[in-house]
């Protein structure tokens, strides 16, 4: 018999051992369970945990019980005591005999041990885990003995199966810690002491151009170098010490040069993370795009110089011949006064032309661009847009080129007439030695194409992709000589995708620009059969 306890509690010791090792929560339970019944020679066991804060238990593991009878037992758990003092079950013989009759095994004996934990130490408040039930069938009784080894081997399972779910709940907070980095909208990066990098997210590869696993590890001053900073860089490779001023993060803005040429403005900020000891542990650095704000800025800069500029020459224009007209001291002959006011009525055409571009510009933006949709004949339309141009202007020459058949297509008269007027006015502005405009098309199944073709200054390639941009005009001389506030394009842009279209152009500086606009043609046969 003391063989027997020997044996026990070496087997205990071993056991605690090998539990204490183990952080896998289903692997330890079965261990735990195996283990316990091992040590008094049960013919069968369950285990059944509390489930976060939750007052039910669940069976976590089973030992010599067939999986399908697990449900059975449910009288075993079901309003199990959870305070200290009550944890033995009076009544634990009457259930045990419920569970034996419904899975029809014999199990006559019966030991159930508690899994606590001090939850407050100071107050001696201990708190419910789960719990270990072990089983025989016959009339040997578990012992003092069996009991008092097992109420040990219950404290140790107990703490290990704590530690096992604290380290369950920290993987799993650091899984969604590292879920919610790698997820994140802006750049996210952690450097150690030395600004090398430990962490880099996909948001930060797609702005740097760097993947991650080739960026982990290098200084950060390789992976995210600004260009035209403005604050404390600590990627800089010129910054020699890290320090922050009491902790407080730092603000650095620049450009962020990417694969392929282009450049990104954005906004980062190092925040320091310190040790117990107060020591510099890592530096979390995120990165946001503020591209889109400088843009924002600027486009406003631009608006105001550019709507200036052009509201103050009609406006100067229409001021200076109203009040010349209206001086007292001067009696105008007929020529004079017809000849002012025709200057009068032309600067206030093209102011009414730049504030109706401004609203139409603002409507766009704010969601409220609509159509009056009708059937337009576009090479009609063509047709009487030149002619209106031929009386101004006697140094181009225009010419018509569409086939004969040419569709009609469904979209508002008024709005494409627009684009052609804007497609033909940059087509004279920016052909000032004149030469040959021609207006054309061709059309297919799906669609009808116009052309505005002229033998003008041409473009610039780097500068063609920012041509249908809000405000934005051709940096040449001819520019600080033509009028206009850059929204001829936009205009047009807008108006042809809000018909379903598109818009392009192609371009040769110095043999001229050709503007080309799609629209979708309607399919004659099923419009018939729709008529029909």
């Amino acid at each position: 018999m003391i063989s027997y306890q020997l044996r026990q509690r070496d087997y205990l010791l071993q056991i605690s051992r090998a539990m204490t090792a183990r952080l896998d929560l289903p692997s330890l339970l079965r261990l735990i369970l195996t283990s316990a019944a091992e040590i008094v020679r049960a013919e069968a066991g369950l285990i059944a945990l509390r489930s976060g804060q939750s007052q039910t238990l669940a069976i976590q593991a089973s030992y010599g019980i067939p999986v399908a009878t697990l449900p059975r037992f449910a009288p075993l758990l079901t309003d199990f005591p959870l305070r200290a003092a009550e944890y033995a079950l009076p009544d634990l013989e009457f259930r045990l005999n419920l569970v034996a009759r419904a899975i029809r095994l014999p199990l006559e004996q019966a030991v159930a041990l508690p899994l606590t934990f001090a939850e407050s130490p100071e107050r001696g408040e201990n708190r419910l885990l789960g719990v270990i039930y072990l089983f025989r069938s016959g009339a040997l009784a578990f012992t003092a003995n069996d009991e008092a080894i097992l109420a040990s081997f219950a404290d140790q399972a107990a703490i290990a199966v704590r530690n096992a779910q604290l380290y369950q709940q920290v993987s799993a907070e650091k899984q969604q810690l590292d879920a919610i980095i790698e997820h994140s909208a802006d750049g996210v990066m952690i450097l150690d002491p030395d600004r090398r990098v430990q962490v880099f997210n996909a948001a930060l590869s797609r702005m740097t151009g760097w993947p991650a696993e080739q960026a982990l590890g290098r200084p950060c001053h390789q992976v995210l170098a600004l260009e035209d900073a403005s604050g404390p860089d600590l990627c800089s490779a010129a910054t020699s010490e890290v320090a922050f001023a009491d902790g407080e993060p730092l603000v650095v803005e620049g450009m962020l040069n990417r694969p392929g040429g282009s450049r990104l403005a954005v906004s980062v900020t190092y925040s320091p993370l310190y040790d117990e000891e107060g020591r510099l542990a890592q530096i979390i650095v995120n990165v946001v795009d503020i591209t889109r704000f400088r843009e924002a800025e600027e486009l406003k800069s631009t608006f105001v110089s550019v709507v200036s500029h052009e509201l103050k020459t009609p406006v100067s224009l229409i001021k200076g011949y109203a009040a010349t007209l209206a001086r007292e001291d001067a009696h105008w002959d007929a020529a004079t006064v017809r000849e002012s006011l025709q200057i009068i009525s032309e600067e206030s055409d093209r102011l009414n032309a730049l504030i109706n571009n401004l609203l139409d510009a603002s409507r766009i933006q704010g969601g409220a661009f609509k159509l009056e949709r009708g059937d337009v004949a576009l090479a009609r339309l063509a047709e009487v847009v030149v002619e209106a141009f031929r009386t101004q202007t006697t140094k181009h020459r225009f010419i018509l080129d569409f086939p004969q058949e040419f569709p009609t297509v469904t979209g508002d008269e008024e709005r494409l007439r627009q684009v052609l007027n804007n497609l033909l006015n940059n087509a004279i502005k920016y052909s000032p030695a004149g030469g040959e405009i021609r207006v054309g098309g061709w059309s297919d199944a799906a669609s009808a194409t116009v052309y505005v073709a002229d033998q003008g200054i041409g473009i610039p390639r780097e500068e063609q992709g920012k041509l249908f941009q809000r405000f934005y005009r051709v940096d040449s001389s001819l520019r600080r000589t033509t009028q206009g506030a850059g929204l001829g394009l936009y205009l047009c842009k807008s108006i042809v995708e809000a018909h379903g279209g598109r818009i392009w152009l192609r371009s040769e500086p110095g043999k001229g620009t050709t503007v080309f606009f799609s629209l979708p043609v309607e399919d004659e046969r099923r419009r018939t059969n729709d008529e029909r």
